[in-house]
């Protein structure tokens, strides 16, 4: 007997799940379209002007997907275990669907990011300080030499020790340096920007070694859930892709305290900070450099007030422990779930409707870091 006539239910309600999330990726709304321009009016007006970013229209029905996200019919699922988790998907994702509604609408889009990605501890902020506490490194691979079309190149190289292929699409329309779009499978690369050696590292093993690999071992797998995503996922796949870099050894206190910076800029936020006083404190008090400071404060501010960033510290703690404990990552990389799930996990391989990862991450066989401060401060944090 197939196994999807073993589990009709599962798969009928996954596969329900999957059709009414078309299109419900947050993060391809939630890139603001005129980043540069209002870059260039903040800075002329000596750090003054309040930023108004805008977006692009999300090409959802959010109460047409909500309303058949709560009416499927989870009782015929006779698995409590598995039960539960398609429980949690649905107030998930219907959290995911109300945030893409309310981007750009100030405290709706920030109450709808708290809900899902919550915010900030105080041990979180004093993570990020004793992080900043630390002496700068001098680095020789820092200084940014690179543009766009020889950070492609690299990536291209890169991705041959991977056997998927790899989409690059530049564009001058994302928060970040480089991101993965899970939906297209895709890496989307600045235009514009500029990478040092040891960046374009970084964000190999980050964006291809975890995000991009993720999202192909979601696609191999019967379950649709994989690649839409485990509730708050983004802690542990972000976890992932910041200890892909420390396995790697490209980790650098420097990125280590850009992390440390995203924290304390989401608790400005909390805080009730606005745009510019974020900014004022990264660059005023913290001594952080205009643009780092800038685009820092931008991905915390857009859509209203974004809080997703804190979760690249905590994420990265959570999965140096559990590695550090002698537990295996494998499971962590069959797609875009989460570390809560992960007997779950093992439990839905049992019953022959998940299967392995296909994909291995290439930094995971081997620790290469070398940098003993590193390993002092991640030891350490609370």
């Amino acid at each position: 007997m197939e196994v999807t006539q073993q589990y009709p239910h599962i798969f009928a309600i996954d596969q329900s799940l999957n059709s009414l999330l078309e299109g419900v990726e947050l993060l391809a709304y939630l890139n603001p379209n005129n980043i540069e321009q209002e870059k260039k009016k903040f800075f002329s007006s000596k750090y003054t002007y309040e930023p108004v970013f805008t977006y692009s229209k999300p090409k959802i029905n959010a109460f047409k997907i909500q309303r058949k996200l709560f009416s499927q019919k989870l009782e015929l699922i006779e698995d409590e275990v598995i039960r539960s988790l398609f429980e949690d998907l649905i107030y998930y994702y219907s959290g995911m669907v109300q945030c893409i509604s309310a981007i750009g609408k100030g405290d709706k889009f920030y109450y709808n990011s708290l809900k899902i990605f919550g915010t900030p501890t105080d041990k979180d902020v004093e993570n990020a300080k004793f992080i900043l506490h630390f002496k700068d490194e001098d680095s020789p691979d820092s200084a940014k030499k690179f543009n766009a079309e020889q950070a492609q190149q690299y990536f291209e190289e890169f991705s041959k020790h991977y056997n998927f292929p790899l989409e690059i699409v530049q564009s001058t329309r994302i928060a970040s340096d480089a991101m993965v779009k899970n939906s297209t499978k895709s890496l989307l690369l600045k235009k514009n920007g500029k990478f040092s050696a040891n960046q374009l590292k970084i964000l190999a093993h980050h964006e291809i070694g975890v995000h991009l690999l993720t999202s192909y071992n979601a696609a191999s797998q019967p379950l649709h859930i994989f690649s839409n995503g485990f509730p708050k996922n983004v802690e542990t796949q972000e976890g992932l892709a910041v200890f892909s870099e420390y396995m790697s050894g490209a980790l650098t206190l420097k990125r280590l305290k850009t992390l440390a910076y995203r924290v304390l800029a989401v608790d400005s936020l909390r805080r009730g900070a606005n745009f510019t006083e974020t900014f004022s404190q990264l660059f005023n008090d913290y001594k952080l450099n205009r643009d780092d400071a800038f685009t820092v404060s931008m991905r915390v501010h857009r859509g209203g007030g974004f809080t997703k960033d804190y979760l690249y510290l905590t994420g990265l703690k959570k999965i140096y422990n559990h590695y550090h404990s002698g537990n295996t990552l494998n499971t962590l990389l069959t797609g875009k779930v989460t570390l809560k799930y992960a007997k779950t996990i093992e439990r839905l391989q049992e019953m022959k409707i998940a299967i392995p990862d296909i994909h291995q991450n290439i930094a995971y066989k081997e620790n290469s870091n070398s940098n003993l401060k590193i390993d002092f401060i991640l030891q350490n944090l609370r």
